[in-house]
This record gives structure tokens, C-alpha cells and sequence, in this order.
């Protein structure tokens, strides 16, 4: 096995971490041979770590022998100072446009080539998605990732570039084609998606900026962009600009 090759010169803090980085959006549950599998670990160092894991409540174990993310660790992502204050800052600008639209809203972050998303609201009302509190989703297929994509350094757009993975027909996978979006993005101000994360649901999403740097990106999702797309872009812009002011203490 991989495990018995590479776990020489491995701390022990980092075979746990590799434990923990095993989980992604495609990998949400794990039984224990997978979970050595992903972290390349030989299966009785991963059922010794895995069992302290799960005592300390980063893992929680499943009756079907899979185990799952724990809220501990969700608990503490909650505590870092810039997630914390943006959400804080943000709450009651996103239930003014769930308010005024009754769509779902998004808070999101980019983290890599994924977004994360901090914050949503919905209702019985708002078009069935996939996205969560917590969901980390491929950027290039979200309004909110390409938002914070057309704002990201070169070489995260160039990592994008290479990175265009098909999740419904409709995600554009083609690089020269999702660069010129990016640059209409760019100039535009907002970005959008039609039915490529999710069937069924178009979305919109624009920046919060600090200085330059676009630190999150709000959004919606809808099921069609064709005649309120002037109203919900003022109504995200208003909010971002607002959550901006909000987080440099005006």
C-alpha cells in the first residue's frame, strides 16, 4: 500500500491533517480504507489517528461505517476573524435581498479553485440547489466563483483555465471561452451562470471589495436571469457595497 512508503518522516500532526484533507465536495463520507487510501497511510496508522479524531469530535462515525466531517471542526472554522466579521457584517444585508426576492442568497469566499460558502438563505420558494453553509464548489461554475475568479492573480485564472471540469451540459469547459467571460466579468461588474452548476437555476453574483481586492462575492440564484437581471445586480450591489463600508468601520 502507498501508506507503507510515505508515512516515514511524517509528523503526526501531518498524517492528521492528511485525514482530514481527505474530505472534499465529491468525498463527503469515507470509510476507513478510503480514508487511508486518500491520505496515504497505511490502514493501521489511520484506524489509530481516525479513532482519536473521532474522539476529539473532528470526525464523527456514520452506521453505515463511514464517517463524516465533525462539528468541531466546523465550529472552529466559524472563530477565523475575517470569515467571522464578514458574516457578521453581512447578515442582515443578505435578508434584505432574500427579502426583496425571496431567492436564494449566497455568501461565498474563494479558496483555491473552489468558493466556499459561508452564508445562505432560502426559503420553500427558492430553486432547489446543491450548495450549503460549509459547500465547497468548483469556482468556474458558480456566479460567485467567477466573479471571484475574474478578481483572482494570473496564475489562479490560469489554474482555472486547466481546470474546467464539466458539471451539467451547460458548464462551459472550453479555456478560450471561459477567459473571454472572465473578461466581460471584468469590465461588467458581475457574473452569471445559466443552468451550469445546477439544472434548472441561473445565477448572479458581484464583488465585495476592500481597496482593490475582492475579499468575497455575494449572489443569487434564480431561475432565470432574463428580465430581472438589471433589479437583482443593483439590489447585490447595493448590499456589497454596503458590507464593504460596514467591514472598514464606515
Amino acid at each position: 500500500m502507498a501508506g507503507n512508503t510515505s508515512v516515514a518522516g511524517r509528523s503526526v500532526t501531518s498524517r492528521a491533517l492528511a485525514l482530514l484533507g481527505a474530505f472534499d465536495a465529491q468525498h463527503r463520507q469515507l470509510t476507513l480504507t478510503e480514508l487511508a487510501a486518500r491520505a496515504d497511510l497505511s490502514l493501521s496508522t489511520a484506524h489509530r489517528l481516525v479513532a482519536e479524531l473521532v474522539a476529539w469530535g473532528a470526525l464523527e462515525r456514520r452506521e453505515s461505517v463511514a464517517y463524516v466531517v465533525g462539528r468541531r471542526v466546523w465550529d472552529l472554522g466559524l472563530l477565523a476573524p475575517v470569515q467571522t466579521g464578514l458574516r457578521q457584517v453581512a447578515e442582515p444585508f443578505l435578508h434584505d435581498i432574500y427579502a426583496a426576492t425571496l431567492a436564494t442568497v449566497h455568501l461565498a469566499v474563494r479558496e483555491g479553485l473552489e468558493v466556499l460558502y459561508l452564508d445562505r438563505l432560502s426559503g420553500r420558494r427558492s430553486v432547489p440547489i446543491v450548495s450549503r453553509v460549509g459547500t465547497r464548489l468548483p469556482a468556474h461554475a458558480t456566479a460567485v466563483g467567477k466573479i471571484l475568479l475574474a478578481h483572482a492573480p494570473d496564475d489562479v485564472q490560469e489554474a482555472a483555465l486547466r481546470s474546467l471540469t464539466r458539471v451539467t451540459p451547460y458548464t462551459i469547459t472550453n479555456p478560450a471561452t471561459f477567459r473571454r467571460q472572465l473578461a466581460r466579468v471584468r469590465i461588467e461588474g458581475y457574473a452569471t451562470t445559466s443552468e451550469e452548476m445546477s439544472l434548472g437555476a441561473c445565477s448572479v453574483a458581484v464583488p465585495i471589495m476592500q481597496n482593490v481586492e475582492a475579499i468575497a462575492a455575494v449572489g443569487l440564484v434564480v431561475r432565470s436571469l432574463k428580465r430581472d437581471r438589471a433589479r437583482l445586480v443593483a439590489s447585490l450591489r447595493t448590499a456589497a457595497e454596503g458590507i464593504s463600508r460596514g467591514l472598514a468601520g464606515g
